[in-house]
């Protein structure tokens, strides 16, 4: 049986193993296909290519995008896409730009609640300077003593409503289905379990992202419950989308399951990587 990973993340973005180590992961989790797919970034890629040559581990090009619906962060995943293309190489530079600002504003917000020196902080926990994000700061914060764990930095910190969250500078959903179509790829609604929205708002983004042209749902996913698994495979069933599935991973202690560590798609879907 093929086993695939179409989620995970490397030191591009917020993981904390490279491109390289992740496919030497995946072929001695016995990962056949995976995609690396780092926030708002492609820049590793090349170096998982490379690493995958003469190994198990087909490589696919791999992305995950934030975007912004109804006020909430909605992540696309992009698969199979044109990593060259030009007009994905300007939206993520315009990105890695609003990412940037956004690190300063997150740093000033937690001076105001008598935390200092975070922008220097937390650079002590990025592997790209182009790309700082929450997850970076949760680090910091854990490191320095101010919460136990991740989750409590965004509980306390970092989530919606609370002292340092700064709203989320990202494209609409739609532009960001465009951005990712018009490079030739797929596009992926990730872990939809995660977005905290009733059974009639998400069936509303279910269909915008539908007709924006988004293709396929994240069924499996590490941040669902089993109940949400069911659901969102009779969800892509009843909508007519393509099934993916993928670990999400980012680090071997912080990662709730690790590379290929899902089950297979269940009977009577169309997965992703069919066409």
């Amino acid at each position: 049986m093929t086993v695939y990973d179409l989620h995970c993340h490397s030191t591009a973005s917020d993981g904390t193993l490279t491109p390289a180590a992740l496919v030497a992961r995946a072929v001695q989790r016995g990962v056949h296909c995976l995609a690396i797919t780092d926030h708002d970034d492609v820049s590793g890629l090349s170096e998982a290519h490379q690493a995958s040559m003469d190994t198990s581990v087909r490589i696919v090009n791999g992305i995950e995008l934030s975007t912004v619906w109804n006020q909430r962060t909605i992540h696309l995943v992009g698969l199979f896409f044109n990593a060259d293309s030009p007009i994905l190489q300007e939206a993520l530079a315009a990105l890695r730009v609003a990412r940037y600002r956004r690190a300063e504003a997150i740093s000033r917000a937690l001076a105001q609640v008598g935390i200092g020196g975070a922008f220097e902080g937390v650079r002590r926990f990025v592997t790209n300077e182009a790309l700082i994000s929450r997850s970076h700061f949760a680090r910091f914060l854990v490191s320095q003593g101010h919460v136990s764990h991740k989750q409590s930095a965004f509980n306390r910190y970092l989530g919606r409503g609370k002292p340092a969250y700064v709203p989320p500078p990202w494209p609409t959903l739609s532009d960001g289905i465009a951005t990712l179509r018009a490079a030739n790829g797929t596009v992926v609604l990730a872990h939809p379990g995660r977005y905290p929205l009733t059974a009639s708002a998400m069936r509303c983004l279910l269909e915008e992202f539908r007709d924006s042209g988004g293709g396929a749902l994240e069924v499996f996913s590490p941040s669902h419950t089993p109940w949400q698994n069911e659901s969102f495979v009779e969800y892509a069933r009843f909508y007519g989308f393509k099934a993916s599935l993928g670990s999400d991973f980012h680090d071997p202690e912080e990662s709730r399951v690790d590379l290929g560590g899902l089950p297979p798609l269940p009977y009577g879907l169309t997965p992703v990587w069919s066409a």
